[in-house]
């Protein structure tokens, strides 16, 4: 755990996945294929096809994308949160990792999310690769020893070593007393409200919302006060 000093130095984040095509039906055969061996666990275990857990692809770097990646950092007494969405992944993967290679590059910086370590960073490195773009410093962990990966996960933090321990962000806001993210939808609607509302400023106030509650619960974690919503500017507003 950082000390309260160090909070300028963290880079909070959070992303929104959907699958590369909504209808399973959309895929070429041989992806279809691809995915019945990837899923073949998952098939098995709840009696399911194929097709039928398809809604998941958004959750797996080889089917799916993402369309939002939001981030949050404090200055004196504001945090500061913005946003990079789009329909083309690679403009959106190049902004963010822009913000990397220009402003949070530096040994002293670390990245924070909630279940980051198994999703949000791996998820991001590997849509990087896939779009053919090079993976910032903060993000490229080949070679590198654990100490010197500048990872922070607030679930992680959570475990104290139990690693078999699960807790969403929404049980841990409720039991902190922070406002929930998921007043108006939740992860699994994303993908729904993408592809057929078209409703991409949704997913973004969802995906800020995230990116609040992280900084909120870190900030629990240090014993400090949490942010009050005037302190809170969007690149937007």
């Amino acid at each position: 755990m950082l000390s309260p000093k160090q909070l300028p130095n963290i880079l909070f984040l959070d992303i929104e996945t959907v699958p590369n095509t909504y209808q399973y039906n959309d895929l070429d055969a041989e992806t279809q294929r691809l995915w019945a061996l990837k899923t073949n666990y998952l098939q098995v275990q709840k009696q399911l096809t194929p097709e039928e857990v398809y809604e998941k692809a958004g959750i797996y770097a080889e089917f799916g994308k993402i369309v939002c990646i939001s981030v949050g950092y404090f200055r004196k007494d504001e945090f500061r949160v913005t946003s990079f969405a789009g329909h083309d992944e690679k403009e959106v993967l190049q902004s963010f990792s822009n913000v990397l290679n220009n402003h949070f590059n530096k040994s002293h910086h670390y990245l924070c999310a909630h279940n980051g370590k198994e999703f949000d960073f791996p998820f991001i490195a590997r849509r990087l690769l896939i779009c053919g773009l090079p993976l910032p410093t903060s993000l490229n962990l080949a070679g590198k020893k654990p100490w010197e990966v500048k990872h922070i996960d607030t679930m992680e933090l959570w475990k104290f070593g139990d690693y078999k321990h699960y807790t969403s962000l929404q049980l841990l806001a409720h039991v902190f007393n922070i406002p929930t993210p998921k007043d108006d939808i939740s992860g699994a609607d994303v993908a729904k409200v993408y592809y057929e509302e078209n409703d991409l400023n949704r997913i973004v106030t969802y995906c800020q919302k995230d990116v609040v509650t992280i900084a909120r619960l870190y900030q629990r974690f240090l014993n400090l006060t949490p942010l009050t919503e005037n302190q809170i500017k969007y690149a937007n507003s």
